[in-house]
């Protein structure tokens, strides 16, 4: 049995991150949630999960997914976790700064289905 990728979703949007955490759990990733950037930042530090990705909001409570993202790349415990971007800023000054931070891919919310962000995370995770 291959060992089960734990994710975390940063979304303050609860419709969303509910509909994204049954999705991504029907395809058997185990799902850990935070509905903004603090919350996320000590989950990924007090927790002993290894991480293999972490779907991240821009726009939060508290801090801002550009300011979660820094602090991960700034950390050595989390400096290496892929993290791709969801979000509905789709400027390309903001796409550059995801990507300029370490960002494995930047997903613009409107521009995506939730199949094809399926289908992106699984090619993330093989």
């Amino acid at each position: 049995m291959n060992q089960q990728k734990n994710i975390l979703l940063v979304e303050d949007e609860q419709f969303l991150a509910n509909l994204l955490k049954i999705r991504l759990e029907k395809e058997g990733f185990a799902i850990h949630q935070a509905k903004d950037g603090q919350e996320a930042l000590n989950f990924i530090k007090e927790s002993k999960l290894k991480l293999d990705l972490i779907l991240l909001d821009i726009i939060l409570p508290k801090l801002s997914g550009f300011e979660v993202l820094e602090a991960i790349r700034a950390d050595s415990q989390s400096q290496d976790i892929p993290v791709m971007i969801i979000s509905n800023l789709g400027q390309e000054s903001d796409i550059g700064r995801g990507q300029s931070l370490g960002a494995v891919e930047y997903v613009v919310k409107a521009k995506v289905s939730i199949e094809e962000l399926i289908e992106r995370v699984k090619k993330i995770l093989k």
